[in-house]
């Protein structure tokens, strides 16, 4: 058999980290994040990273382990999260995948394996300016002449994914989506239970994201993006919601309630593209959670582990 790794996915604000450490708690687990933003340290507030108190004595691996200005890649985080899951099961314990950064999930589970590539600042730096000045319909389109698979499924407003396929052309002259099929030609050596938190009245789930956002400001996220904003920020920092939003702000042009309202929007807006993201895996075991209360769904993943555990 597999060495069994868990996986629990969602949108912002579902409940992923409770459900997490509670089945941790149960199966001597570890938690594995699959955020893109929680991996940044001193970004703590803004991207929901469970305080110590919180995370009650389980370890929690691959946060805090970048500078926000260093770039960090998916080649690294797949290399990088792979240890962790080893470590965590040569010790005998349970490795919980858990995070709604839908590329690091995916290609984790996909068993993705990125060759190197070169680097080009001055190519990436005019698609900065290209995506600014033209729109995201425009650099979409652009991406679609040259890999219209990956288009297919990326929306105007996924600046960073748009940026990134026609980065990749450029740099190996091969397309995203054709080196994705290329790595997928080996097996995953872990075996996967997923399981997904989503809402079928989409308006509680977007309740329960602003609510989020209100939290966050009474625990001072402005100080904390106040200092972020000082540094020298890499891109991929720069883009996080709940940061990026406060430039307005910072710059006389905005309300703090305007800022409060486009972090809430933007923030809706990220939770729709996460559910169209893993909507797609037919592996994920979904549980609404505006019908079922938390300890039905807790009950629910524990039978599933431990029917897996005991064979």
């Amino acid at each position: 058999m597999k060495p069994l790794v868990v996986v629990i996915v969602g949108p912002t604000a579902s409940g992923k980290t409770r459900l997490s450490i509670e089945l941790a708690k149960r199966f001597d687990g570890e938690i594995v994040s699959a955020d893109s933003m929680q991996i940044y340290r001193s970004m703590d507030i803004g991207t929901a990273k469970p305080s110590l108190e919180e995370r009650c004595g389980i370890p929690h691996h691959m946060m805090d382990i970048v500078d926000p200005s260093e770039e960090y890649t998916l080649k690294e985080y797949l290399t990088d999260a792979n240890s962790c899951v080893q470590d965590i099961l040569a010790r005998g314990k349970l490795p919980i995948l858990v995070g709604g950064t839908g590329l690091y999930v995916t290609s984790f589970m996909n068993n993705l394996t990125l060759s190197e590539e070169s680097c080009d600042d001055a190519y990436r730096d005019s698609l900065e300016r290209d995506y600014d000045s033209l729109g995201g319909d425009a650099m979409l389109e652009r991406l679609r002449s040259i890999d219209p698979e990956l288009a297919a499924r990326l929306y105007p407003k996924d600046r960073k994914r748009i940026l990134r396929g026609l980065e990749v052309f450029h740099n190996t002259g091969i397309t995203q989506s054709e080196q994705n099929r290329r790595a997928l030609e080996t097996e995953s050596p872990y075996e996967f239970l997923c399981f997904g938190l989503t809402a079928d009245d989409r308006a509680f789930l977007y309740d329960r994201i602003d609510s989020r956002v209100h939290m966050m400001i009474r625990d001072g996220l402005e100080a904390e993006v106040r200092a972020i904003s000082s540094r020298n920020c890499s891109r991929t920092a720069r883009q996080a919601i709940g940061y990026r939003q406060f430039d307005a702000y910072f710059a006389g042009e905005a309300s703090l309630e305007d800022t409060i309202a486009l972090i809430q929007k933007e923030s809706r807006n990220y939770a729709k593209r996460q559910l169209t993201w893993f909507r797609r895996d037919q592996r994920i075991r979904w549980f609404a959670i505006d019908r079922l209360n938390f300890d039905i769904i807790l009950n629910s993943c524990t039978e599933d582990i431990a029917k897996y555990t005991e064979v």
